[in-house]
């Protein structure tokens, strides 16, 4: 059994550190690593960040704070501006239906794409990288998702032509671009 005891506390030596909260340096490097530029600004004593991915912005909003400077979570966010009127019946619900890890909201002529990343109760070190990539794939395939969106049936525009949903939404707001 003392052999196993020590295996254990070897194998307990090695593991990484969790990371319990993060900082705005930590976020940025994971943004970079995932392969995107970033832009951090500070905005009255609060670290900003933004990037951008698809040709697209987002940025960075933080969540709880453990110590000034560290957080439990955050939120990326990709406001995008909606042009031309209201988009077609469907398009948001079929996203939700669809995807687990990030949400649409609509707020005027806004549609906000967010994703939440939770630190609390520590995470890997590789953990901010991976989450990065993710909300990247989630931003590529919401665009593709506006793009490809076809109503149903009983919503298509009379003169049978397909809604090209993907013009409707134009670019995101100007200050999210780094």
């Amino acid at each position: 059994m003392n052999a196993n005891a020590n295996q254990v506390e070897v194998a307990e030596d090695t593991k990484p550190a969790l990371l319990m909260a993060a900082t705005s340096d930590q976020v940025a490097d994971a943004i970079k690593a995932a392969g995107c530029a970033v832009a951090a600004i500070e905005q009255d004593g609060v670290p900003r960040l933004h990037s951008a991915s698809h040709g697209v912005g987002f940025q960075v909003l933080w969540g709880n704070s453990v110590t000034p400077g560290e957080y439990l979570d955050f939120t990326l966010s990709c406001p995008l501006r909606v042009q031309g009127g209201a988009l077609p019946e469907g398009v948001l619900g079929d996203w939700h239906r669809a995807k687990r890890f990030a949400r649409v909201a609509q707020h005027g002529e806004f549609l906000v794409l967010e994703m939440d990343v939770v630190i609390s109760g520590g995470v890997g070190p590789d953990y901010l990288t991976v989450a990065m990539q993710l909300w990247m794939q989630m931003m590529g395939q919401f665009f593709l998702h506006l793009r490809n969106f076809q109503p149903a049936v009983s919503d298509a525009p009379a003169d049978g032509q397909a809604l090209d949903t993907g013009a409707a939404v134009l670019a995101e707001e100007e200050t999210a671009s780094p």
